[in-house]
C-alpha cells in the first residue's frame, strides 16, 4: 500500500544522524509530519534534505529545530515551536543519546560521567516531562512515547559504566511513564537496538572489546531495519503498546556466556 500523508505528528531526538535520522526520515515517508530535532542545524538541514519531497509538501510536513536536550528551557522552546508549527503532537522518539569513551571504571572523569547523564537520561525526562503536558492538554489528549534503551539497557559492554547506568535507568523511566500516563491514553515504550550500521558504530565491524578480554569484530544490521522497527511501534493506535522491543544483527554477541 501506497503511504499518503495524514496529520499524525512526530518529533525525534537525535535527528541529525544514525538512528534517530532514519527514523525520522522513515516516519516522514509513511506519510507522519516530522519535526527532526538535534543539537546541529545543518545537520538537520541534511536529514530533511535526504528524503526529497515524496508528497510535493515538505516544506510543512518536516520541519528542523535544534535543541539542547540537557537544557530544560532548549527543550521547552522545542515543543512550544511542535505546538505553533503543527498544533499538537503524537509520537515522541527519546533518541537522542552519547557515548562515554571505553575507559576503566575508576578513570572515568566525572565531567563524562555527568555528560552521559545530563544527555542520556534527564534529556529523555526533559522530554518526557514537556510530552506529557502536551498529550494531555491536546484534543483528543493522548499519544506515545518510545525511548531509544539500547542492548546496554540489558548487559554492559566492558569499560562502559556512564553509559550502561543510563541506559539502564532508562528502563524505569520507561517503566514510570508508562504507568503515569496510562490513564491519559499516553503509552510508552523502549526499543533496545544492537549494532546498526551507523558512523558511531564503524569500530565494531573491526573490533570491540568483549567480557573475556578478547576483541572482535561484531556483526551489524542496515539501521532501515531500526527504522522500520521504529514505525511500527510508533503506528500502533493508543489502545496497544510495545512495551518492550528489542531488535538487533542476529550474529551479534548478545545472548550467551561471556
Amino acid at each position: 500500500m501506497t503511504p499518503v500523508p495524514h496529520n499524525r505528528v512526530a518529533l525525534i531526538t537525535g535527528a541529525g544522524s544514525g538512528i534517530g535520522r532514519a527514523s525520522a526520515q522513515a516516519l516522514l515517508a509513511d506519510g507522519w509530519r516530522v519535526a527532526f530535532s538535534g543539537r546541529r542545524a545543518d545537520a538537520l538541514a541534511e536529514s530533511i534534505a535526504q528524503c526529497g519531497d515524496p508528497f510535493g509538501d515538505i516544506a510543512t510536513r518536516a520541519l528542523a529545530v535544534p535543541c539542547d536536550v540537557t537544557q530544560a528551557a532548549s527543550v521547552a522552546a522545542l515543543f512550544a515551536a511542535v505546538q505553533q508549527h503543527f498544533g499538537r503532537l503524537d509520537f515522541l522518539f527519546n533518541n537522542a543519546g552519547v557515548f562515554t569513551p571505553g575507559v576503566a571504571l575508576e578513570d572515568l572523569p566525572l565531567a563524562q560521567w555527568q555528560a552521559a547523564v545530563d544527555t542520556n537520561l534527564t534529556g529523555a525526562f526533559l522530554c518526557t516531562q514537556q510530552a506529557f503536558r502536551m498529550m494531555k492538554a491536546q484534543a483528543p489528549h493522548g499519544g506515545r512515547i518510545v525511548n531509544n534503551g539500547s542492548i546496554s539497557a540489558h548487559a554492559p559492554r566492558p569499560n562502559s559504566v556512564a553509559y550502561t547506568a543510563t541506559k539502564h535507568a532508562m528502563t524505569g523511566l520507561t517503566k514510570a511513564a508508562a504507568l503515569d500516563g496510562r490513564a491519559f491514553d499516553i503509552a510508552v515504550g523502549q526499543i533496545d537496538i544492537g549494532n546498526a550500521v551507523t558512523a558511531i558504530s564503524a569500530g565494531m565491524a573491526t573490533g570491540m572489546p568483549q567480557a573475556d578480554g578478547s576483541v572482535r569484530p561484531e556483526a551489524r544490521m542496515d539501521v532501515a531495519h531500526a527504522a522500520r522497527a521504529v514505525l511500527h511501534m510508533a503506528s500502533l493506535p493508543v489502545e496497544a503498546n510495545v512495551m518492550f522491543m528489542t531488535v538487533m544483527a542476529t550474529q551479534m554477541p548478545f545472548v550467551g556466556r561471556g
